[in-house]
């Protein structure tokens, strides 16, 4: 063939892509990527530079796991295809990520030896009343246990305290005066929690110690055991993590929404509509509206619906006077945060207004 010279040799163009040149006999067979020439003689392949960019692309497809018949789908099918490919390929990595890192967690914690001991120290008062926020958002469901614990997780710094029920999800975060030993995930029933709680209320300072014997929780002069289980806990951080961005803010007296939504509290599902500086809590069909004075981002969405048995708890377990509701479409959820503590989170889930009672 003339003008061979233009072309690159399987060695030169494999080292140029980052392909083995095994690899990219191999994409030849599977005619993914094809030669631009083959020597009929001696069976020699060449590489045209236009190449490149396929070969790179996909190098870095087969790199982030996509099976070969998406690879084509990828680099040969209609744009759309190729996205929606690419979508599902990404949430089954995020899928096998959250279920390898909840199976090497519980390994992990199988794996403590007697030398191995964590200490966090919490000013009673602040543990308390971070287990009377967070408990709530617990569930009663027998089927899923794991949403009836609340996870208590040491390490970073900090002690976190999580519950969900999958409607809506709670989390304080508690600075420790001191805390020694590596992170730990320590997963409590609700209800045990709520009578931890009364007792750390009446302890100036509470020592959680977490080590291979199990877990338990120090007073001045006496102690908890803290019973645990080896349940999975939903992995509640890639779901915060895949929030989309805040849209839309809204500050309002948090007593005041917490009465006017228990105000509606038999109603399946209530509506807040905001205008101006507004904010109004109704029933779907726009009756039984109460008008709150509130301060509002431009270009709110309208109407947004909420079930008052969900929405009202997570009101009453906020704290300060001014709750901050960030929403980033009506139907995501939506974070409740106090307006001047930033240490307490609630993720509440909208409902539709227009679906059938």
């Amino acid at each position: 063939m003339d003008g061979t010279t233009e072309l690159l040799s399987i060695s030169v163009f494999a080292r140029r892509v980052g392909l083995a040149p095994s690899a990219l006999r191999f994409y030849d067979d599977c005619r993914v990527l094809r030669p631009a020439w083959v020597d009929r003689a001696t069976g020699y392949r060449f590489y045209s530079p236009a190449q490149e960019a396929r070969a790179v692309l996909l190098r870095g497809l087969r790199e982030a796991g996509l099976p070969l018949a998406e690879v084509t789908v990828v680099l040969d099918g209609p744009e759309h295809e190729g996205r929606e490919v690419l979508e599902r390929h990404l949430e089954r990595m995020r899928e096998r990520t959250r279920t390898a890192e909840d199976a090497i967690a519980v390994v992990l914690r199988s794996l403590s030896t007697a030398d191995s001991m964590t200490e966090a120290r919490i000013g009673g008062a602040e543990l308390a009343s971070a287990v009377r926020q967070v408990v709530p958002a617990a569930a009663s469901d027998v089927e899923l246990p794991a949403l009836g614990r609340v996870l208590i997780e040491i390490g970073d710094g900090e002690v976190r305290l999580v519950a969900t029920d999958r409607y809506r999800l709670s989390m304080r975060v508690l600075r420790p005066t001191a805390l020694d030993g590596g992170p730990c995930r320590l997963l409590v029933h609700a209800a045990d929690l709520i009578e931890f709680g009364q007792w750390a209320a009446r302890v100036h300072e509470v020592t959680i110690q977490v080590g291979p014997d199990g877990a338990r929780a120090r007073g001045t002069s006496e102690s908890r055991v803290l019973v645990t289980t080896d349940d999975l806990f939903p992995a509640y951080r890639e779901m915060l993590s895949a929030l989309a961005p805040t849209e839309y803010r809204v500050i309002v007296d948090r007593p005041a929404l917490r009465d006017a939504v228990d105000s509606h509290g038999e109603a399946a599902r209530i509506a807040l509509s905001f205008a101006d500086d507004e904010l109004v809590v109704s029933l779907a069909d726009h009756s039984d509206a109460v008008t709150l004075p509130a301060v509002c981002h431009e270009h709110l969405p309208r109407r947004i619906g909420f079930d008052p048995a969900v929405l009202a708890p997570a009101l009453e377990a906020s704290v300060g006077p001014d709750v901050l509701l960030e929403i980033s479409a009506v139907d995501q959820p939506v974070v409740l945060r106090s307006a001047d503590q930033g240490s307490f989170t609630t993720l509440v889930m909208p409902v539709a207004l227009d679906a059938p009672i």
